[in-house]
């Protein structure tokens, strides 16, 4: 494999194809983004079993569509193909086959029998493969383009992105916006520019983040751009829930959003948080009132102060929260909440801190 820069990464592509090859193993599962994975290919069929006639067939990014197959042709996984378009003819890489490809469809609720489903043609020609590469090529550079004109026409948009139709017909823009953009002059100006048809697509700040990659906070590649395909609403209330920090320094991902993770233990937390009692609630005491000051979902642990030493924090197990609270509906009034606490939360000692640090440096 050569060292040259793979414009293709983004289309799933593992090395950038060659015209007149093979390209094998083009498709390899390597670490590209939007990877599909057929996890019933060690699963043989029945002998009478009719294969599926669809295929899905993924493009730049995460844009996939399914494809009706042609009745005389047989197609594998990671083969090149011609597929229909609007306007000619497009290119991309097969990567859902049989049932695999059905329960895709269904997921994505697309009916073969009702919708009208476009159609593959065949396989890429040489020379289909030669026009796609040097079209693919010119993309990064008609970003900056189309970025220096938005410029000069003070429009109030972030373009991000450009996918070429692979037979250079038609180009689709990806931009960002917060407010309404008026780009008829910008069409315009790219059509003259471009000589091809202009489509203007606006997506969202986790949608752009998700086309760029990158690494996150957790040394992963992000979720976006490797296999999250439903970006679902994260509001501060997911971190309040799970007990952390307001901090948008360390909530925010890549995309000045809140990140899509916190939605990952979310419902367990809510779960969770059903056998404790409300934290508004102050526990009375003949030493005085206690108020809540933190909770410990994972150990069951509730933590109060009183109102007069709120330094002094104390840990107390959920049930015995529970129990407290329903005594003092009954009149019920304990002498202090110390008795209840299992652990006290550790202070630091500074009184012999320069003494042990210098045992330390010695």
């Amino acid at each position: 494999m050569d060292n040259e820069k793979n414009e293709f990464l983004s289309r799933g592509c593992s090395y950038k194809p060659k015209s007149y090859q093979k390209n094998e193993n083009l498709y390899s599962h390597s670490c590209c983004k939007r990877n599909s994975y057929n996890w019933l290919e060690s699963i043989s069929l029945p002998k009478a079993y009719k294969e599926f006639g669809y295929a899905e067939v993924r493009f730049k990014n995460s844009r996939k569509d399914f494809y009706k197959l042609p009745d005389d042709s047989e197609f594998y996984v990671g083969d090149i193909v011609a597929v229909e378009a609007s306007p000619g003819h497009d290119i991309g890489i097969v990567t859902l086959l049989g049932e695999t490809a059905r329960l895709q469809m269904r997921k994505k609720r697309i009916n073969p029998e009702v919708k009208e489903i476009k159609k593959l043609y065949r396989r890429a020609r040489p020379s289909d493969i030669e026009k796609w590469i040097s079209i693919v090529a010119t993309e990064l550079l008609s970003v900056s383009k189309t970025k220096k004109i938005a410029g000069n026409l003070k429009l109030s948009m972030k373009v991000n992105d450009v996918e070429f139709q692979a037979d250079g017909t038609k180009a689709t823009f990806y931009y960002t916006a917060e407010e309404r953009v008026d780009f008829r002059e910008l069409i315009k100006l790219l059509a003259e520019q471009f000589s091809v048809r202009i489509e203007m697509r606006q997506i969202g700040a986790r949608q752009e983040a998700s086309n760029l990659g990158g690494i996150g906070t957790c040394g992963r590649e992000l979720c976006c751009s490797s296999w999250l395909y439903d970006f679902k609403s994260v509001s501060t209330n997911t971190a309040r829930v799970q007990q952390l920090t307001i901090n948008p320094q360390k909530l925010a991902g890549q995309c000045s959003k809140l990140k899509c993770c916190l939605n990952y233990e979310y419902e367990v937390y809510v779960d969770a948080l059903k056998d404790f009692p409300s934290s508004d609630i102050r526990l009375k005491t003949k030493k005085g009132l206690a108020f809540c000051q933190k909770t410990d979902v994972i150990k069951k642990i509730m933590w109060y102060s009183y109102k007069d030493d709120p330094a002094n924090i104390l840990a107390i197990p959920v049930d015995k929260v529970k129990k407290i609270i329903q005594d003092n509906s009954k009149g019920i009034i304990p002498e202090k909440l110390e008795d209840f606490s299992e652990i006290k939360e550790k202070k630091v000692e500074f009184e012999h801190f320069e003494e042990d640090l210098s045992k330390f440096m010695d």
